[in-house]
């Protein structure tokens, strides 16, 4: 009763947020309203705060030119005990659910339920906020998607934290039913291995991931929930590194991952996925794009872990 009691609480505090921000359809068109109200009648297990807060930071991403799948969104809720099946991918434009499975948290987020989150390495925790997702690669988990966090301070450490999609044994029913909470990961969203494939299929190369936990901080300063970045500068696609921990923006990657219809591994990402590389010794993350036939490293390798 008191955990129910917690999480009503916390997903009030959400409702009034999305209120404030006007994601909320009250304050939306009247062909908007009717959008989200099908939308969510889709998919009655997503609490509707969270899914209005999803659609704005995705909404915002689109605008700044950081998705090329707009339609396909994946909504996280971090704030739902581990033995629920939490994670949503639904069609936008067909406002139909595609998707509906049980995801992993990392091990130091918590036991059934995440409440801690970083974007350091070595934290062993999920991190919140909007992802982009990138190509895939096969590893020591089989087929794996590549998230490219969006979010500074957040999770746009992700590549290096080899935070990637993947399929587990550990993520299932019978191994909830065993010990009260599905496994954990090393910080990825790690998915029941039947039903990774089709998701991964279904929502790689530049759909929104959107991971929600009610946590105050983030919720006010993203630059996706607020005012869609309002006072900072836009993202520069033609940055490069310029120093040895430099990346180029959110939206040069984005638009190399867009370029290649294929997408080819490093050596040193090649070795790493016929290993048992996890966490942070997953080789690290080098970028210097060109609009030759060269493609970004397939950063990530067998990332996380187990």
């Amino acid at each position: 009763m008191l955990r129910r009691l917690r999480r009503a609480a916390r997903l009030a505090a959400t409702w009034a947020f999305v209120a404030a921000a006007g994601a909320l359809p009250a304050g939306a068109a009247d062909a908007d309203t009717v959008a989200f109200e099908a939308l969510a009648s889709a998919v009655p297990a997503l609490d509707r705060g969270v899914l209005g807060l999803a659609l704005r930071a995705s909404s915002c991403a689109e605008r700044r030119g950081l998705l090329s799948d707009a339609d396909t969104l994946t909504v996280i809720d971090y704030s739902r005990p581990s033995r629920e099946p939490r994670l949503f991918v639904v069609d936008v434009a067909r406002r139909a659910l595609l998707h509906r499975a049980l995801v992993a948290h990392g091990r130091g987020s918590g036991e059934d339920r995440a409440t801690r989150f970083s974007n350091h390495p070595g934290s062993l925790q999920s991190s919140l906020g909007l992802f982009v997702t990138l190509g895939t690669y096969v590893g020591r988990h089989g087929r794996s998607l590549r998230l490219l966090g969006l979010e500074a301070g957040v999770n746009d450490r992700a590549e290096e934290r080899a935070i990637v999609m993947h399929g587990a044994s550990y993520v299932s029913e019978a191994f909830a039913a065993l010990h009260g909470r599905i496994g954990r990961s090393l910080g990825c969203p790690a998915l029941p291995v039947d039903v990774a494939p089709r998701v991964i299929e279904a929502i790689r190369g530049g759909s929104a991931v959107f991971a929600y936990y009610p946590d105050p901080a983030w919720l006010r300063g993203s630059s996706f929930l607020g005012a869609c970045g309002a006072g900072q500068p836009e993202p520069s696609p033609g940055a490069e590194a310029v120093t040895s921990r430099a990346r180029p923006s959110a939206a040069a990657i984005v638009s190399a991952a867009r370029a290649q219809s294929t997408r080819a591994s490093s050596p040193a990402a090649e070795a790493c996925a016929q290993s048992a590389c996890s966490g942070g010794s997953a080789p690290p993350y080098t970028s210097r794009w060109t609009s030759s036939s060269t493609r970004p490293s397939a950063v990530a390798a067998s990332s996380s872990g187990r």
